[in-house]
């Protein structure tokens, strides 16, 4: 089933790199868009990992998908988020991905995240261990003095900017250096790939960390909430995610 779902996520990527001056929606929020390249590949992703498991239910960002229900922590359900990274991806400003998470009884189970415009596949299945076009990869074991750190800055909720710069600030003198990518999924993947230290927003919905939180988490990473909790897989969280060399969570990043 995994090389089926990567083989969709590709074709999906496909899909992306072959738009060309998109439709912009907006959507509710500060700078929340939606392109009508996110809602064509979200009806791929449906129809086509429908096919490979019809009795799975789906939750999506497009398409008034975007409802986590108590039914869904029964069984198989796709949690796909088409275009991660919208606004990348209207600005031609790298990366943006695809990212395909399945989770079963309420758990995740299979996660992908592709980036097609730098060709990396990254997957896990739990127990498995995380890979990146077919390499197994483990997170760094570097310490947080020793490493760069990526955050997201929450955009769409005016409510958490504040905090957020300011838990950004505070943790400055502590890492290296700080990056923003604008995709969720694709830093939770930096960190899986050793690539970052550790990876912090206040606010992320089910489809942006379903996938690659188990990526990262099968890459010897630790993945919890702003609390130091696990992750809830039901709707939207906040989300610390740290690499094996990062022993704690910062103090300036808990709630």
């Amino acid at each position: 089933m995994l090389d089926k779902i990567r083989d969709i996520a590709r074709q999906a990527g496909d899909m992306m790199i072959a738009a060309s001056n998109p439709k912009v929606m907006a959507k509710s929020g500060h700078a929340n868009f939606c392109t009508e390249t996110d809602e064509k590949i979200q009806e791929f992703l449906v129809k086509e990992l429908g096919r490979i498991l019809p009795e799975a239910g789906f939750v999506g960002e497009e398409e008034g998908q975007d409802t986590f229900t108590d039914d869904m922590k029964r069984g198989y359900l796709f949690v796909i988020d088409p275009i991660d990274g919208t606004s990348n991806f209207i600005f031609s400003y790298r990366p943006s991905v695809v990212s395909i998470g399945l989770m079963k009884d309420g758990k995740a189970h299979i996660g992908v995240v592709y980036n097609p415009f730098f060709d990396e596949m990254y997957s896990a299945i739990r127990g498995q261990g995380a890979y990146l076009n077919g390499e197994r990869i483990m997170s760094s074991d570097r310490p947080l003095s020793d490493s760069l750190a990526v955050w997201g800055t929450a955009p769409y909720y005016d409510e958490l900017r504040d905090i957020s710069f300011e838990m950004a600030r505070k943790l400055l003198p502590q890492c290296v250096d700080i990056r923003r990518s604008g995709t969720a999924a694709w830093d939770f993947c930096c960190v899986a790939a050793g690539r970052c230290g550790l990876y912090f927003e206040l606010r992320e919905q089910l489809w942006d960390y379903a996938a690659a939180a188990l990526i990262a988490e099968e890459a010897g990473c630790t993945v919890t909430d702003a609390y130091g909790r696990p992750l809830s897989y039901t709707g939207y969280s906040s989300v610390i995610c740290r690499s094996r060399g990062v022993a704690d969570i910062p103090e300036c990043l808990l709630m």
